[in-house]
């Protein structure tokens, strides 16, 4: 898909293979992630594979992994 964008229907995403990862729980509550061109990814949530995707750059992306490994989002989820 050439013309991908943010918010689209993440059916519209043919032919991209959508991953979780091994972490995700079992009542399949997790967020979804698909190669796209360019270096982009999409990203969507898995109990509405229907839904909207959110479409960011290999830029993007990068930034927010490095900051989940550091740790940058820990206070997220403290306490939960």
């Amino acid at each position: 898909m050439d013309h991908a964008y943010n918010g689209m229907a993440a059916t519209e995403l043919d032919g991209v293979v959508w991953q979780k990862s091994r972490h995700s729980n079992s009542q399949g509550a997790c967020v979804e992630f698909a190669r796209l061109s360019e270096g982009r990814v999409a990203v969507r949530n898995s109990n509405f594979p229907d839904g909207p995707a959110l479409v960011y750059t290999r830029a993007e992306i990068e930034a927010m992994l490095l900051g989940v490994k550091d740790g940058e989002f820990d206070h997220l989820i403290a306490g939960a």
